[in-house]
């Protein structure tokens, strides 16, 4: 919950302001001028103006005092706003999207508009602002991604397929090496928000990594759209949205799809969860007995209310002084992690833009205790320079699964949370800066899963 700029690792500004399914792009509405006015209503504290620009859809899940508090939570993490820096409107899949790119005193942003065919506002999310890497051509032409040196491009083909059936159908890239097979299999499964299938948080791209990494071991590789970002609407409309519909249920279609595919080996298809994916990775293997294995990056372990809260004040005292704006969007969300807390069943008011049966499903879940219970081999890694998803996380999963046999534990000291190499205290800044996830994680996961399979 894909988590805001630095990816919160759960879903606020993810389902309730996610972009809408279908929409036209629209004809004779200035987007950069509409959606610049909203930065600066929002900038100059005019959330009830800003929020006449919404659709049905965003006035129910995001009324002006919620729209207020997001705002003073964004600034509690990165500082005052300054100025916008740019805008430029695209076309997102079959979304229209205005980009304001901000500047706040801590990091610059994407501030992102979705419109509605009829020109309304009909999501609002966040991001690091997109910075091309300097080799990228401009952007009229079609610039080729550079690999990382592990990477063998001639070892390896890819090919689109569909996760999923029906309503719900989300498109995917299979990555598979070259070659007779069959082939050892991985699923990717994502972090909090809507995400693509590279995970791609400004010019970083952690899931291509891994998927062109490991096939360039020998190891299939499936990723794919998040089912937030390709179904936002539908998601956020349903009654009683948990992990199951937004997360676990396409991890687990992602797996049989592997088992059926001519050049994979049924019986070596593992999933790896990323972040808020790793924190579910227990919950898909559960579901799922003939998964080979199960891998989790940076999983999460605490409630996420908790982590949410923690994040925010991590951020808003990394320049050495908590102002008083920033204690007060440190307070409110205390405030929202206490009305999570108070849920009872059968609640229904939508708390951080998230309906109560998320929170509800997601109460009294412990990871480790899950995976405790499961017969497959665990792989848990860690990024020791991690603030989103700490090292008190990945204690947790070495003390919950102490007694099991079949569970390999590692972290790094010197990465971060998309396992990219980094110095000094990690900064949302970092994730600006164009890297690769490191080589020896792509060693140590290839490794693992390659002698997994004779351990379960």
């Amino acid at each position: 919950m894909k988590p805001v700029v630095i990816r919160l690792s759960v879903i606020l500004l993810a389902l309730a302001h996610a972009l809408p399914a279908q929409v036209a792009p629209p004809s004779g509405t200035d987007l950069t001028a509409r959606a610049e006015r909203f930065v600066d209503l929002l900038a100059r504290g005019e959330t009830e103006e800003a929020a006449k620009d919404f659709n049905a859809t965003m006035k129910a899940a995001v009324p002006p005092a919620k729209l207020a508090e997001t705002w003073t939570a964004l600034q509690a993490q990165l500082g005052p706003f300054q100025k916008r820096t740019g805008t430029r409107v695209e076309t997102v899949e079959a979304f229209r999207v205005a980009f304001v790119t901000s500047q706040f005193e801590k990091a610059a942003v994407d501030l992102q508009v979705v419109f509605d065919g009829e020109g309304r506002i009909a999501g609002f999310f966040v991001k690091p602002a997109a910075v091309p890497a300097p080799s990228e051509a401009p952007a009229t032409q079609a610039a080729a991604p550079i690999p990382p040196a592990y990477v063998k491009q001639d070892s390896f083909r890819e090919q689109e397929v569909e996760v999923g059936s029906g309503e719900w159908a989300v498109p995917g890239t299979l990555t598979v090496p070259v070659g007779k097979g069959p082939f050892p299999a991985v699923v990717l499964v994502h972090g909090s928000g809507p995400q693509d299938r590279d995970e791609t948080l400004g010019p970083n791209k952690p899931f291509r990594d891994l998927a062109w990494g490991l096939a360039s071991k020998g190891i299939a590789v499936l990723r794919y759209e998040k089912r937030t970002r390709i179904h936002g609407d539908k998601l956020a409309r349903l009654p009683k949205l948990t992990v199951q519909e937004e997360t676990v249920d396409d991890a687990l279609a992602a797996a049989a799809l592997l088992r059926r595919r001519e050049g994979i080996d049924p019986r070596r298809v593992f999933v790896l969860g990323h972040s808020l994916g790793g924190m579910l990775i227990p919950r898909i293997g559960a579901r799922d007995g003939e998964i080979a294995g199960l891998i989790v990056l940076a999983g999460l372990t605490r409630p996420m209310e908790e982590t949410i809260v923690q994040q925010i004040s991590y951020l808003a005292a990394l320049d050495g002084s908590v102002s008083e704006d920033e204690k007060k969007g440190i307070a409110q969300f205390q405030e929202e992690a206490a009305k999570i807390k108070a849920l009872t069943p059968g609640s229904t008011e939508n708390v951080m833009g998230i309906p109560a049966s998320y929170w509800l499903d997601m109460r009294g879940y412990n990871p480790p205790e899950v995976a405790a219970k499961l017969r497959q081999p665990l792989l848990i890694l860690h990024s020791e320079r991690d603030y989103q998803v700490t090292m008190e996380d990945f204690q947790a999963w070495k003390k919950g699964l102490a007694e099991k046999k079949n569970v390999t534990f590692k972290s790094y000291p010197s990465l971060n949370h998309l396992f990219i190499e980094g110095e000094g205290k990690l900064t949302p800044a970092e994730y600006e800066k164009s890297g690769h996830v490191a080589p020896v994680v792509i060693e140590d996961i290839a490794a693992w899963i390659g002698t997994a399979a004779g351990r379960s």
